[in-house]
């Protein structure tokens, strides 16, 4: 049931005549700049007066004009900027008692009791000590008589809460800090650009990331780029790792391979807890190989560039929750950290994550290292797990006589020959036959059918498209007949089908025909990978990542031609079918005025709000607007109208275009999020499929119908599940290709506050 939320004219807003500010101090990160614009808006939107400190905990300390209060056009045109429009500055006055003196009168003298602290763990750290010594350093100011004590009574508590902004993702206590993705993206467009002179030359290439003692960034490189080797602090080499590295290198070039990529984090160490560094590497590569090899040092490339789609959503919605638990605190609420929790922006106790962070290190001293890896958390471990059973393999000694089939189904979508590629390999390492399908259901009814070697995969993982083709036709269109008899040609043993609604509706069709035709009672495992993200079951599908990222970058492209131009809209029609998913988190990527989607129906009285809405911004300094419209929202007010009707209505207040960016949404390089959960997701799929094949053998034929023999693997929150596909039916809408409920919806209202609707 849809409902529409009203605000009570009579009640206060929850932060008036209160003050909140907000800095950034540390390292920089992409995304930074995406949580102070969510403050500033979420802040002003809540009544309350914002603040921005100008060069961290320095400008804190200064006062004067490093500390002002933001307008709500302050902070617009800043969501896809890399760094922090606000500056950073490490501080050594502040970490002294004067210094913090000096901060709290500058604070106190304007009001501001709620602070937002943007920044790693020493500068959350630094903010819950000044936190802890409010009381007595307003009262020392009220003995030296720099204040009176009815202004140390009014400001008697701080507030506190910390959003964690580091490439390195080092944080205990989230899954993903701000800027962690952006940083993957650079380095993962260095490695590809990389590659291609390697395979040219057959070179060797030993890449340094940053990280300082956090392993994340090489060990996502690592997956996402199929590296063949990774150092990271976490899970540091045996002795003996020299000839263990050079062996798993030159199996590599045996196989076929024309290059080798070498991941080291800046950190790395071996089992002693001695460096092991760049130099070291390529001295053992060329000494005991004979390779030309390279070392490239990324360095801070790694944190430069605009912001991926994900950082500005993880600052926009981690801002917005930030400004929240600010005024909602108590001086009995505990300093808090708002972190990721799956999909969910969540508190945690401050200082509960850094001492959890201290023990990693404390742990990485001891050299106690699967402490320190669980300590990371459980997309750490995850990715971690992966990396050692895909790097632990080799050529099988023995070859199982038992086939599995690979196959897409649906439209393409970024990330799909990543999860062939896993899934092949998975299967080869094992010692069973891959065998890959051509064109969907369609190619295997027609016996498209071709068997796969390590090599047919060497160049898939950072291909986009489907390399495979892909169909939408369902097995029912086919014929069971024929595809049963393919089965049963090809000795089948299991299928593992990667795809959109197709393959999950697909799955449901062969679940069901089942009884009817033998041949097909054998584990089928749907890996969801489509740009819509429509697929029930799994709160995120391969493809769509780098979905949101092509239409966030048309977005900042449009946005700067509307801004040259001056008093102009543009109305955008992105992909989806009747999902909205990309519309709504591309809009709110993007700072988007409206986005309309099939889910959330909307009337002419919601585009003329809308309108109203655009002619009073063109008065202001923002004249450029942006709406967004998913393909399906609705048949009557097709992008066509809405274009119309706002060039109509806007006319000698602003110009109105309009842009379908059509199948460009599809294709491109996939992101390095696509990549890795693709390599993750097949690999598990895989041997989730090798176990069912090995457990279910009667005379040495695979008999496998029970309720969970066909299933899909999804993502719910933090875990990854493999639910029966009959399980689902109950929260599938077939009629338009949608789940009945979506997690996403939920965020829908913040991108209204963002735009500034009354």
């Amino acid at each position: 049931m849809k409902r529409k939320l009203r605000k009570s004219v009579s009640s206060p807003l929850i932060g008036s005549g209160r003050c909140i500010a907000v800095f950034t101090s540390g390292g920089d990160s992409q995304g930074m700049n995406a949580a102070v614009r969510a403050i500033v808006r979420m802040g002003i939107t809540c009544g309350a007066k914002v603040y921005l400190i100008h060069e961290g905990y320095q400008g804190m300390v200064d006062g004067g004009e490093n500390i002002v209060e933001a307008a709500w056009d302050d902070v617009s045109g800043i969501l896809q900027m890399g760094g922090t429009v606000i500056g950073s500055a490490r501080c050594k006055d502040f970490r002294e008692r004067e210094g913090r003196l000096k901060a709290a009168f500058n604070l106190v003298t304007l009001g501001i009791t709620n602070i937002c602290a943007i920044g790693g763990d020493g500068s959350l750290t630094g903010a819950n000590l000044f936190r802890e010594e409010w009381s007595s350093l307003l009262q020392e100011l009220v003995e030296t008589g720099k204040i009176n004590q009815e202004q140390a009574t009014i400001h008697s508590h701080l507030n506190i809460v910390g959003l964690v902004g580091s490439i390195d993702n080092d944080f205990c206590g989230t899954d993903m800090t701000i800027g962690a993705d952006s940083a993957l993206h650079r380095i993962v467009e260095c490695v590809d650009a990389i590659t291609t002179t390697a395979v040219s030359h057959q070179r060797a290439f030993v890449l340094e990331v940053m990280g300082r003692h956090c392993g994340y960034l090489a060990l996502v490189t690592g997956l996402a780029c199929g590296a063949d080797w990774i150092f990271i602090p976490e899970h540091p080499p045996a002795d003996g790792w020299e000839e263990k590295m050079c062996g798993k290198l030159n199996n590599a070039r045996s196989w076929g391979n024309r290059l080798n990529v070498v991941i080291v984090s800046e950190g790395a160490i071996d089992c002693h807890g001695n460096a092991i560094t760049s130099q070291q590497v390529k001295e053992v590569i060329c000494k005991r190989l004979d390779l030309d090899t390279r070392i490239t040092v990324l360095g801070h490339v790694q944190r430069g560039g605009s912001p991926s789609a994900f950082d500005r959503l993880l600052g926009t919605r981690m801002g917005a929750e930030a400004v929240l638990a600010l005024l909602e605190a108590t001086p009995e609420t505990p300093a808090y950290v708002v972190s990721l929790d799956g999909n969910q922006a969540v508190r945690v106790p401050l200082m509960e994550c850094v001492e959890k962070t201290k023990e990693v290190t404390k742990a990485l001293a001891e050299k106690d290292f699967d402490r320190a890896a669980s300590l990371r958390g459980r997309t750490f471990q995850g990715n971690l797990e992966i990396y050692k059973k895909l790097g632990a393999m080799s050529k099988a000694n023995k070859q199982k006589p038992y086939n599995v089939a690979i196959m897409n189904v649906g439209a393409p979508a970024a990330g799909m020959n990543a999860a062939v590629r896993s899934a092949v390999r998975t299967c080869l390492y094992n010692g069973y036959k891959a065998l890959v399908v051509h064109n969907g259901y369609e190619g295997l009814a027609n016996d498209m059918v071709e068997t796969y070697t390590w090599k047919c995969v060497a160049n898939f993982v950072a291909a986009g498209g489907s390399k495979l083709g892909t169909k939408r036709t369902l097995p029912s269109q086919c014929g069971f007949d024929k595809i049963s008899e393919i089965i049963n040609k090809r000795n089948i043993h299991g299928i593992i089908c990667i795809g959109g609604f197709e393959a999950y509706h697909g799955s449901l069709e062969i679940k069901e025909a089942s009884q009817a035709y033998p041949a097909l009672q054998i584990p089928l495992i749907v890996v969801p990978a489509t740009l819509s993200n429509n697929v029930p079951g799994t709160d995120i599908s391969i493809g769509s990542d780098t979905g949101l990222n092509s239409v966030c970058e048309t977005c900042d492209r449009i946005k700067m031609s509307a801004s040259g131009t001056k008093r102009r809209t543009f109305v955008l029609e992105t992909m989806g079918g009747y999902c909205g998913y990309l519309a709504t988190m591309s809009g709110l990527a993007a700072g988007a005025d409206a986005a309309y989607i099939f889910e959330e129906e909307f009337t002419i009285k919601d585009l003329q709000k809308n309108i109203y809405h655009l002619r009073n911004k063109m008065k202001g300094k923002i004249q450029r607007g942006l709406i967004l419209r998913n393909e399906k929202a609705n048949d009557n007010f097709s992008t066509d109208f809405v274009h119309r009707l706002y060039a109509e209505e806007g006319k000698n207040v602003f110009d109105c275009r309009v842009n379908v960016l059509g199948h460009m949404q599809q294709g491109g390089v996939p992101s390095p999020f696509d990549r890795n959960y693709a390599t993750k997701s097949a690999a598990k799929a895989a041997f989730w499929i090798l176990d069912k094949i090995e457990n279910n053998l009667v005379d040495g034929k695979v008999v496998c119908n029970s309720q969970d023999s066909v299933v899909l693997l999804g993502m719910r929150r933090r875990q990854m599940l493999f639910q029966p596909v009959e399980d689902l039916k109950a929260d599938t809408d077939f009629k338009h290709r949608i789940p009945n409920q979506q997690w996403w919806m939920q965020i829908r209202p913040l991108l209204r506050i963002m735009a500034h609707y009354q």
